[in-house]
């Protein structure tokens, strides 16, 4: 994503421009006239001539070298233009001009070029004072690209909004096929961010009273403090399960956590792609890898979980094993919806072009 800005930047140095402008004045008089220096003797008029002098400086009173001055006088019907660069003192002199009206034109690059109008009297001896040069403002149009963490960084922030008809937090989906790696800290934010939302209190509330109901997890009892039990067993089985696959893990092996949304193709090419992103992820390079993240984490939650289980309810490394089989498929499941359903169901989808910077 780009933007263009204008920025106004003051030009070079005075001086440096002004003595550059030596090299660039021109010296070339038109067809008739020779070309005039400091003090150099002009076609006179029928009547007595007149003279012109000046002093070329900046604001701040230094005197520059090197301006370009041209005189032009209008006679009856003709015009005649003479130039000249001002000396080391800053000054310049036309001698000998005609009595008539003039143009005084003082040019220098980087500044802004100024021009004096006025009428010469018979051998009047016209003095321009001192002439201020004001420097230029240069415009320059830069085109600002955003890099590839800019991008990241603000994908992050939509993705933090993303929700399933409004409510449901959609975190870990990215809508974007090229989107920039999270980094370890925003990994584990969207962790964070899962875990404390109030949906997923509410989900493992009504699973403990599921379980209360159908009396699961025997060793719990029942009555309130059951009922705390379970819903504390089933909120650290999702906190687990969510900070080993998706911010522990991820960091380790760098890979990203993320579901990346297809939506194009047909229908049978989605479908499969769906189906092997239960066991396969992109890594933070890019490239597809095993999912070592997502099947350890859930290997690692349904380990921990005999820590806080009752005792008769504690399972062995087989029935571990087959939990977490039970969860790739709850992947599958859970990546088709994604795939097909979800996409229609978020609001708030950002829709960024990667940043080739």
């Amino acid at each position: 994503m780009t933007t263009l800005l204008t920025l106004a930047v003051i030009a070079a140095c005075p001086r440096t421009w002004a003595d550059a402008a030596a090299s660039e004045a021109s010296l070339n008089p038109p067809s008739g006239n020779s070309a005039g220096s400091a003090g150099a003797d002009l076609k006179p008029d029928s009547s007595t001539p007149a003279s012109i002098h000046g002093i070329v400086a900046g604001k701040d009173g230094e005197t520059y070298q090197g301006v370009s001055v041209t005189l032009t006088t209008a006679g009856t019907g003709t015009s005649t233009s003479w130039s000249q660069i001002t000396d080391s003192n800053g000054a310049f002199t036309f001698a000998n001009v005609p009595a008539q009206p003039f143009t005084l034109a003082i040019i220098s690059t980087g500044f802004i070029a100024q021009t004096i109008n006025g009428t010469l009297h018979s051998g009047e001896s016209y003095d321009a004072h001192t002439i201020v040069l004001q420097m230029a403002s240069a415009v320059a149009e830069v085109e600002v690209h955003a890099t590839e963490a800019d991008v990241a960084v603000e994908q992050f922030h939509e993705e933090e909004r993303q929700r399933v008809i409004g409510i449901i937090p959609n975190y870990f989906v990215t809508y974007v096929a090229d989107a920039p790696p999270l980094s370890r800290t925003e990994k584990y934010s969207l962790a964070w961010r899962t875990t404390i939302d109030p949906t997923v209190l509410i989900a493992a509330g009504g699973f403990a009273a599921m379980q209360q109901g159908n009396n699961s997890l025997k060793g719990y009892g029942q009555g309130a403090q059951g009922y705390a039990k379970r819903f504390s067993a089933n909120y650290a089985d999702i906190t687990l399960g969510t900070f080993l696959g998706g911010a522990v893990y991820p960091a380790l092996f760098k890979q990203d956590p993320r579901y990346f949304y297809k939506g194009t193709g047909t229908v049978r090419s989605r479908t499969l792609y769906a189906i092997a992103n239960a066991i396969v992820c992109k890594g933070d390079n890019g490239h597809w890898q095993f999912d070592y993240s997502g099947i350890l984490g859930s290997l690692t939650a349904g380990g921990l979980a005999n820590l806080y289980y009752p005792p008769g309810d504690r399972s062995g490394a087989a029935i571990t094993f087959q939990n977490t089989g039970v969860s790739i498929a709850g992947s599958v499941v859970t990546n088709l919806l994604q795939e097909f359903f979800v996409q229609r169901l978020t609001p708030r989808i950002p829709h960024y072009r990667h940043s080739d910077q």
